[in-house]
């Protein structure tokens, strides 16, 4: 028996879905997640152009024009805006209070202070946060387990994001439990990138780790390709930099994320209003190994470490 959502769905004019990326839309991880969000929809009986629509708008790593991609969607109207990260969830916030808006994946959706509590986000926006207790420490573990030898390590991260730095605070701390230096390698802008490069071969420090977040995935290859030339250990949070020349990435499952986010869609077309849904948190996550990045850069792999992976990239 179908749901009453899906029952006016399918005898109604389709309702729209905005679809808000900081990235470029042709980017293989950004078909990947928006295709992981369609099927959780069909897994609930929705089908694209049938029951509903997608307006997709793509900043393509220029983070500043969120906004008027955002009040685009707004204007159009949309009957709720799908996104992701920090920039692109405050562009939409700011661009409606009205209409719903499903995060994908926010870092730290309390913490930045985009939502009241996860049991009570209030307002309009509900979703999945990414943030997952001790995945700072988890990675650093990672890493010095990785390269035992390793005392000294270069950070990069973008350090006007509100959840990085709490991401930051809490990798130090992680780093001094062990006896591992760190060194903070900062950016703010696209701009920024080429001054960081230089700063850690300056350094030569043992080994990268590359936070997360839509600056950093907006030059992804950037990043990987840097780390791969001066034969850098890089460690970071999401299969995307393991596919790009990260050795190892410890997370959570981002296609989870998206999959799962299709369930407040679903409550949302339902007559559910998102300040009533608790947002809800990472259950899945997984460690991937980049063996053939490894060999790259002369790097072995402990044949244990390749039994742990959820998946090793050859």
């Amino acid at each position: 028996m179908l749901s009453s959502g899906l029952a006016r769905a399918q005898s109604a004019k389709p309702f729209v879905i905005g679809y808000l990326n900081p990235v470029a839309g042709g980017d293989a991880n950004v078909r990947f997640l928006r295709r992981q969000f369609l099927l959780g929809l069909r897994d609930l009986g929705y089908l694209e152009n049938r029951h509903f629509t997608m307006e997709d708008r793509h900043a393509d790593g220029q983070l500043e024009r969120l906004p008027a991609l955002a009040a685009e969607l707004v204007n159009l109207p949309v009957d709720v805006i799908v996104t992701s990260g920090e920039a692109a969830i405050r562009a939409a916030k700011s661009g409606t209070q009205k209409i719903p808006i499903v995060m994908a994946l926010a870092p730290d959706p309390v913490g930045s202070g985009i939502v009241a509590s996860l049991a009570h986000p209030g307002g309009n926006i509900t979703g999945m946060s990414g943030l997952a207790a001790d995945m700072a420490s988890k990675r650093v573990e990672l890493l010095k387990e990785m390269v035992p030898a390793a005392s000294h390590a270069a950070v990069l991260w973008n350090s006007s994001s509100r959840p990085k730095i709490k991401e930051w605070q809490g990798t130090q701390a992680a780093a001094r439990s062990i006896g591992l230096s760190l060194r903070s390698v900062e950016v703010r802008t696209a701009a920024d990138f080429n001054q960081a490069f230089s700063s850690i071969l300056r350094e030569r420090p043992d080994a990268l780790l590359t936070f997360v977040d839509a600056l950093t995935l907006a030059v992804i290859e950037k990043i990987g390709r840097f780390a791969l030339d001066n034969r850098l250990p890089m460690f970071s949070e999401l299969r995307e930099f393991a596919v790009v020349g990260a050795i190892a990435t410890y997370g959570t499952s981002r296609a989870d994320l998206w999959r799962r986010s299709a369930i407040f869609v679903d409550k949302i077309v339902r007559g559910a209003k998102p300040a009533d849904l608790p947002i809800e948190q990472p259950t899945r996550f997984e460690l991937i190994i980049n063996l053939k990045a490894a060999k790259a850069i002369g790097f072995p792999v402990a044949p244990t470490m390749l039994t742990r992976a959820d998946d090793v990239i050859e």
